[in-house]
C-alpha cells in the first residue's frame, strides 16, 4: 500500500505554459491524415527523434489531442500489441515517464516483463478500427495482426512500433505494481479491480516506464 501511494505521488502531468496555442496546434495536427503508403518505407524515412529540450512540449500536445494508443512489446520475430485506453504521461523519479493500467492476464504484459522495454504508439482517428481490432482477441491463440492495416516497424533501439503512428514513445520498464481494492476510495474503482480479479485471478497492474526516446512523424 505504501509503495503504491509513493509511486502515485511521483507522477505529475506535463502542462504546457502556452496551453491555448499548444492545443490549437495539436488539434490542427490531429486533423491531418497519415499517408497510408508506408509499407515500403523505413523507420528512419518516416520518423525523426524529438530533441530532449522539446520532449515536454511534445508530450503536452499528446495530452490535449485525441489519439489512439497502442502498447507493444517483444521482438521482430515475436511481439504483441494491445490498445492502451488508461495511460498517463508525467514525471517519475525526476525523469519523463509513462503509466499504464493493465489487466494481469494481458499477453502484452508478458512481453513487457521479458523485454523490460516497450513502445506507446499514438495513431490518429483514421486508424480507430485497426486499434480496436487489437483488443478484440488475445494474441496468444490468434494472428490478430491480419485484422488490421497496420505495418510494424523496428526502432533503432530494437523496439516494435507501427509505421502509421503519429508519435512513438519508447519506454524502459521501471516498475510494475499491483493494485488492490483498498487503494480505491470510490465504489466504482473497487468494483473495477474486483471484477478483474474474478476474470484474471489477479488484480490489475500499474506499469511505470522511463521514457528513453520520443519520435514524431516527419
Amino acid at each position: 500500500m505504501k509503495k503504491l501511494l509513493l509511486s502515485l505521488c511521483t507522477i505529475a502531468v506535463f502542462i504546457s505554459c502556452d496551453g491555448g496555442a499548444q492545443k490549437q496546434t495539436s488539434n490542427e495536427n490531429a486533423n491531418k491524415k497519415i499517408d497510408m503508403n508506408v509499407k515500403d518505407k523505413s523507420f528512419d524515412e518516416l520518423f525523426e527523434q524529438v530533441k530532449e529540450a522539446d520532449v515536454k512540449e511534445t508530450l503536452a500536445g499528446l495530452m490535449v489531442q485525441e489519439e489512439h494508443t497502442v502498447l507493444t512489446a517483444g521482438t521482430e520475430s515475436k511481439f504483441n500489441s494491445m490498445p492502451a485506453s488508461w495511460e498517463a504521461l508525467g514525471r517519475y523519479f525526476q525523469k519523463p515517464g509513462t503509466l499504464c493500467l493493465l489487466g494481469a492476464n494481458r499477453y502484452t504484459l508478458e512481453f513487457i516483463r521479458q523485454q523490460k522495454s516497450y513502445t506507446m504508439s499514438f495513431l490518429p482517428e483514421q486508424f480507430r478500427s485497426d486499434v480496436m481490432a487489437l483488443g478484440r482477441q488475445s494474441g496468444r491463440d490468434s494472428d490478430k495482426m491480419k485484422e488490421t492495416r497496420l505495418t510494424y516497424a523496428k526502432t533503432p533501439s530494437g523496439n516494435i512500433t507501427y509505421k502509421e503512428a503519429r508519435v512513438v514513445i519508447e519506454c524502459q520498464l521501471f516498475e510494475i505494481t499491483t493494485v488492490h481494492p483498498e487503494d480505491f476510495y470510490t465504489e466504482d474503482g473497487r468494483k473495477f479491480v474486483e471484477d478483474a480479479l474474478n476474470e484474471a485471478s489477479d488484480y490489475h497492474k500499474l506499469v511505470f516506464g522511463t521514457i528513453t526516446h520520443v519520435w514524431v512523424r516527419k
